[in-house]
């Protein structure tokens, strides 16, 4: 109705302003009255009609806006079982966290996309990746880590530079299947560094709060990011392309760097560098 109201109402504002012109130039005889007034009439219709276009397609933009703001509370008011509200409400937390790191510039991952999406950014890289990982067997076993790593070696025989930092403990860095995860990426000319636990600092000022780090991530090209969350859950990680929190990554490296051993071959194991340093020392 309101609808036929608007056409309805520019007919009418037509033929009043074409009844006034005729008017004024079969009775009055005055034509150039006669057509100012059907002009002015005419421009008037198309005004009131572009204006009332402008409302009304406003109008419908505001009420789309309105269910989709009030969507969620309309669904929430349509559930009466105690037990069903409380569930909807922990999916509602859920969502909510996940709006907020999107918010903040990351898409979370679940485990599969986390490593599927590392795999993509190291087939894309050209220059560098660098990389900060927890030393775990876990690297011989797993399938997705086992295809991400694939993705760095083809990267590495583009030319680009990997640097891995692995993450572990002196007493861990003995164990056998920890020297086979070191030997196979040593020999795969990935630039393998340690950084040991009880030398790191605990916390890191990562998207603007203090939060426990992951050790676990890396830096494409200086452009994009993956990273673990410390603490995982529906999702495993995320990645950021936004500069601000590259940045704060890239920081975050040179500390970690800072505090990495270099190492060497020694025996078919790989110990640190630092230790045939210190025997040149004393001898």
């Amino acid at each position: 109705m309101s609808k036929k109201i608007q056409e309805m109402a520019v007919f009418i504002e037509f033929l009043v302003g074409s009844g006034l012109a005729i008017f004024f130039h079969l009775v009055l005889h005055n034509e150039q009255a006669a057509y100012l007034i059907f002009g002015l009439g005419i421009l008037l219709s198309l005004f009131t009609y572009l204006v009332r276009q402008d409302i009304e397609t406003t109008k419908s933009h505001l009420i789309d806006k309105y269910h989709e703001a009030h969507e969620i509370p309309f669904a929430l008011a349509q559930i009466s079982d105690a037990e069903c509200k409380a569930k909807a409400s922990e999916l509602i937390a859920s969502t909510l966290k996940s709006i907020m790191i999107l918010q903040n510039g990351y898409i979370p991952l679940d485990e599969i996309e986390f490593y599927l999406e590392g795999a993509r950014l190291s087939d894309q890289s050209v220059s560098q990746i660098k990389a900060v990982d927890p030393l775990t067997s876990g690297w011989l076993s797993r399938g997705a880590l086992i295809n991400f790593y694939q993705a760095n070696l083809r990267a590495i025989n583009r030319g680009v530079t990997v640097t891995r930092i692995f993450v572990t403990s002196r007493e861990e860095l003995g164990d056998n299947d920890v020297q086979k995860v070191l030997l196979s990426q040593y020999n795969d000319c990935v630039n393998v560094r340690i950084a040991f636990r009880d030398e790191l600092p605990t916390t890191f000022d990562i998207s603007g709060r203090d939060t426990n780090s992951s050790f676990d991530f890396a830096i494409y090209d200086d452009r994009g990011v993956t990273d673990v969350f410390v603490q995982t859950g529906k999702y495993y990680g995320r990645k950021t392309f936004q500069q601000s929190e590259v940045a704060k990554y890239q920081y975050l490296y040179e500390l970690l760097e800072h505090s990495a051993h270099p190492v060497r071959l020694e025996n078919d194991r790989i110990v640190l560098a630092s230790e045939q340093y210190a025997l040149v020392a004393n001898g």
